[in-house]
C-alpha cells in the first residue's frame, strides 16, 4: 500500500480541487469532499497505470503565511 500526499482547494464556483503531489499532472475536482477522495484515488489508480512515477524527493510540509500589503 502506498501513501500519498494531495493538497486541497476550493475554486470561487465552490469546487474541490486535488492534487497529489507526488504525481505531476494528476488532480481532479468533486462538489464535496468525500467525493473528492473517491475521485482521487480513482485518478491515482489510473495515474499509476499508465505511468510509473519517479518521485525524487520527499513532502515536508505546508506552511501558510500571511503578508501585510499595507
Amino acid at each position: 500500500m502506498a501513501k500519498f500526499n494531495i493538497l486541497i482547494e476550493q475554486d470561487e464556483e465552490g469546487w474541490f480541487v486535488s492534487e497529489v503531489v507526488e504525481l505531476p499532472g494528476c488532480h481532479t475536482q468533486a462538489r464535496t469532499l468525500d467525493e473528492l477522495l473517491k475521485r482521487t484515488k480513482e485518478a491515482i489508480s489510473l495515474y499509476l497505470k499508465c505511468q510509473k512515477p519517479e518521485v525524487c524527493g520527499k513532502f515536508f510540509s505546508l506552511q501558510q503565511i500571511e503578508i501585510n500589503n499595507g
